[in-house]
């Protein structure tokens, strides 16, 4: 009987604009608090519940964060290696 069950989310809508709004430290370090919080124990299952959906949203705008990142230094990157392919040649004096 594998019935999927889809449990209400114990975030609120302001808890969740709030974690999509935060710089990426402080969604780091609130991460940090969850899951020492739930390493900790002595929590109810419903607050372990909680901790643990706040650290998954936490760790998923971090991770966003981190890949906006990387791709704008990978950009950087292209960008700069294809100006140096062309540094000193024709291609690059006619534009």
């Amino acid at each position: 009987m594998g019935a999927n069950v889809k449990q209400a989310s114990t975030l609120t809508d302001e808890e969740r604009e709030n974690i999509a709004s935060m710089p990426y430290e402080e969604a780091r370090e609130k991460l940090i608090q969850a899951v020492q919080a739930l390493e900790a124990g002595g929590l109810t299952l419903d607050q372990s519940m909680r901790q643990w959906e706040l650290g998954e949203a936490l760790a998923k705008r971090a991770q966003g964060l981190l890949a906006t990142v990387r791709a704008k230094l990978d950009a950087a990157q292209a960008e700069q290696a294809a100006t140096a392919e062309t540094a000193g040649t024709q291609s690059n004096l006619d534009a």
